[in-house]
């Protein structure tokens, strides 16, 4: 008996144990079997349904007849034998595809129809070539994975979504990288959001599929990298109310993933090459210029594949606009936490922030969800059953006081801190495009980077500091300078002696060697004599 038939057996077992170990009275049998076929059981399948009073009669007759083993299927004679073709036509349809391996088919009923006069449907002939092992990959002749390139039929069938590498920019006076994410249509190979940020991480990945919904509606499905920001519980959750299947790309197998991949190399040597010729950019910039290299070129460029541009294939291949309600959409990346209303106060705390709630909700046990990636100044409220309560806005607790006179009535604060919020929050919005980095930290060096980049350019003759280099010149000073914590200028000014000729690859190989010296000597171990 195969696994399959046996959890179906114990399955008719425990379903119909009372009458196998008589717990129920011979008479009753009939009765208790009328009251099984009414109730609803899931069955081993994960179907749920109600089995019929016939079925639990035969069942139940073949238990008895020969017990547990006779509730497994009855293997037949002929099993592993050609029901309707004869052996001799099967032994020629071996021999025609071991003596050509890459007959098709088609080819071999011709020999059929010749010989006996019949034809066999194309699934019949490869079950029977496959239990004699001779298909094209048995024989050899089939090696590698046969791919096929990924191809919709209409506009928004499917988008590629990834990460990529971006040019480094200008931020606060520093040097930093960029990454470019990114969302596409297999259909046209329209870019229907991309953009850079200084994260790679579920952040920009929300705010990137957001503003593609928002614009093009949601897609039938979406297929992205492995990694864990794509199985993220939002991301599935969000998928599930659009009705778009989400796709994985398999695991040690980037081939399936090509389509985003070229497009991420398109923009590298088509636009990032010419930003890194030129001088270094801020964020903002970067993005404007990126917006305007997709509108003016990619998207009306002819693309090489589809022999139109991807804006024209766009608008060729658009059936219908699935619209979704944003705000539902939003709500699956929200944060759900439980609390307890507090009994006195009649608030929740989030973070060492109090939120206000309906009075009668005192001593209840909620569910509080918020934006994790707002100012949070209010919260929704609901009940463990999924009801909802209300909304929470941020107060700040005052203490209990007994009765007695009524406090002063404290005049109106010079200051409103309210507004305060109100201003960072519009600054928080003006600036989401950089992304949300709740890591960001500050390190602290004796020398910060722009005076040594302002030094090396001094030494070389040039007198307009950071702005006399190249983006591309001012990243490689950005990856030495983060290679070691112990540059200074005399290291530098060492550097520029010993280098010949004064040139900026020859300086910069000197510092190199100087820092690893340096570092050899503070990591070798004291002798003593």
């Amino acid at each position: 008996m195969k696994k399959k038939e046996e959890k179906w057996a114990v399955f008719w077992c425990d379903l119909l144990g009372p009458i196998i170990y008589s717990e129920i009275e011979p008479e009753q049998t009939h009765r208790y079997l009328g009251e099984l076929a009414s109730r609803a059981v899931v069955f081993p399948d994960g179907r749920v349904g109600k089995p019929s009073l016939s079925t639990l009669k035969r069942k139940l007759e073949k238990y008895r007849e020969g017990g547990f083993g006779a509730l497994g299927r009855k293997v037949r004679n002929d099993r592993g034998k050609a029901r309707t073709v004869s052996d001799e036509i099967v032994a020629k349809i071996v021999d025609l595809k071991k003596e050509q391996p890459l007959r098709s088919p088609r080819v071999i009923n011709r020999f059929l129809s010749e010989q006996y006069g019949l034809t066999l449907p194309r699934s019949t002939i490869y079950w029977h070539l496959k239990r004699a092992g001779a298909t094209r990959k048995k024989l050899g002749i089939v090696k590698t994975k046969v791919r096929g390139r990924w191809t919709r039929d209409h506009t928004h069938s499917l988008w590629e979504g990834d990460f990529g590498d971006g040019p480094y920019v200008m931020e606060n006076g520093d040097v930093v990288p960029t990454y470019l994410s990114v969302f596409i249509d297999c259909h046209s190979r329209y870019a229907v959001e991309a953009r850079y940020w200084f994260r790679h991480n579920s952040d920009v990945l929300i705010d990137s599929l957001v503003r593609a919904l928002a614009k093009h509606g949601a897609p039938l499905a979406l297929y992205v990298d492995n990694a864990k920001v794509y199985h993220s519980h939002g991301l599935k959750m969000a998928c599930h109310m659009m009705h778009t299947r989400l796709i994985h790309r398999p695991e040690r197998d980037p081939a399936p993933g090509g389509l985003v991949e070229r497009f991420i190399q398109t923009a590298q040597n088509q636009f990032e090459a010419e930003v890194r010729a030129g001088d270094i950019l801020t964020l903002e910039e970067l993005n404007r210029v990126f917006s305007a290299w997709l509108s003016a070129g990619y998207h009306r460029d002819v693309h090489s594949e589809l022999g139109v541009s991807p804006e024209k294939q766009l608008r060729k291949g658009l059936r219908v606009t699935r619209h979704v309600d944003m705000k539902e959409i939003l709500s699956a990346f929200m944060q759900r936490l439980r609390r307890t209303v507090h009994r006195t106060f009649s608030d929740v705390r989030l973070d060492k922030r109090f939120y206000k709630v309906a009075p009668e909700l005192r001593g209840d046990r909620v569910e509080v969800a918020f934006d994790p990636f707002s100012a949070i100044d209010t919260v929704e409220i609901w009940s463990l059953a999924g009801e909802w309560l209300g909304t929470g806005t941020r107060h700040f607790r005052e203490p209990v006081r007994s009765a007695g006179p009524a406090p002063k009535t404290p005049e109106k604060p010079k200051n409103n801190y309210l507004d305060l919020l109100v201003r960072e929050h519009e600054k928080q919005l003006a600036d989401q495009t950089k992304g949300i980095d709740r890591r960001k930290t500050v390190k602290s060096r004796s020398w910060p980077f722009h005076e040594f980049a302002g030094t090396f350019a001094r030494l070389l003759g040039n007198r307009g500091g950071l702005a006399s280099f190249t983006a591309e010149q001012l990243e490689t000073l950005k990856k030495v300078y983060n290679s070691s914590v112990r540059i200074d200028k005399t290291m530098l000014r060492q550097a520029f002696e010993n280098a010949c000729p004064k040139s900026m690859p020859h300086v910069i190989r000197e510092l190199k060697i100087l820092i690893n010296r340096k570092e050899e000597t503070r990591c070798s171990p004291t002798t003593s004599k």
